[in-house]
């Protein structure tokens, strides 16, 4: 027997949203503008409920506030990366009242997928998600990527040196992934801001780039002090070239 026409063309659900933020002001803002761009919404107002809530409903992104009560918002991305609610590469944009460089060089280093200040515009927000949720999605495919001793297998997003499994960050192999893809090509801060964070030094300093290269030599190169892999190109930016 075959289906009907209603289940043959039932729509797909919408992607789930979990918007983390102990002001429901903020909460009820934020899930009416998602509301009218077709996602579904879930809320919690404190860190506990939060990681229940991504580790029970699987929401597809979550928008993560860093001052939470019970558990802050950056243990509460600590825990998603590390496996503890689930799925570790879940999409987070941090959304916070912090507007120090240092706060966000660490959300961003932790694995924050995104970074928006508060006040914040709705509309951005929803931008900010489409965003992230492309770029989540699998993009870099196919073979694995070599260059010298650096293996990159873009389908597990692992990465070694001379054989050695090389743990890094959602961030951390993003760059190091994007910079393998194009070997021996020298890309400014900027550049890179655009191309792996999707951000401009508008709102993201540079100061995030130099810090994410930083922590990648002190992962992969034999001598951090004298980079032969993840090289500086003065005046320029980096490059990622075979050491041999």
């Amino acid at each position: 027997m075959g289906h009907t026409a209603t289940e043959r063309e039932a729509p797909a659900p919408a992607p789930m949203v979990l918007v983390v933020d102990d002001d429901a002001a903020i909460r009820t803002v934020v899930r009416w503008q998602l509301d009218d761009a077709g996602f579904r919404v879930l809320e919690a107002d404190d860190g506990p409920t939060a990681l229940r809530r991504i580790r029970d409903d699987h929401p597809v992104l979550v928008v993560l506030d860093l001052s939470l009560p019970g558990l802050g918002g950056l243990d509460v991305l600590r825990s998603v990366r590390d496996g503890r609610a689930g799925r570790s590469d879940t999409p987070v944009i941090v959304l916070s009242g912090r507007n120090g460089e240092t706060d966000r060089i660490v959300g961003l280093d932790l694995g924050a997928d995104d970074y928006l200040v508060k006040p914040f515009s709705p509309g951005e927000l929803v931008a900010r998600i489409r965003s992230v949720l492309r770029r989540s999605s699998p993009e870099l495919t196919g073979d694995a990527v070599v260059v010298g001793p650096l293996r990159v297998e873009p389908s597990s997003r692992q990465v070694s040196v001379d054989g050695r499994d090389v743990e890094l960050t959602p961030k951390e192999f993003d760059l190091v992934a994007f910079l393998a893809t194009h070997p021996r090509r020298v890309f400014t801060r900027a550049q890179l801001l655009d191309r792996v964070w999707n951000s401009s030094s508008e709102w993201l300093g540079e100061a995030t780039v130099t810090e994410h290269v930083h922590r990648l030599r002190l992962k992969l190169e034999a001598d951090p002090a004298r980079p032969r892999l993840l090289r500086t190109v003065r005046g320029v930016g980096y490059q990622l070239s075979d050491p041999s």
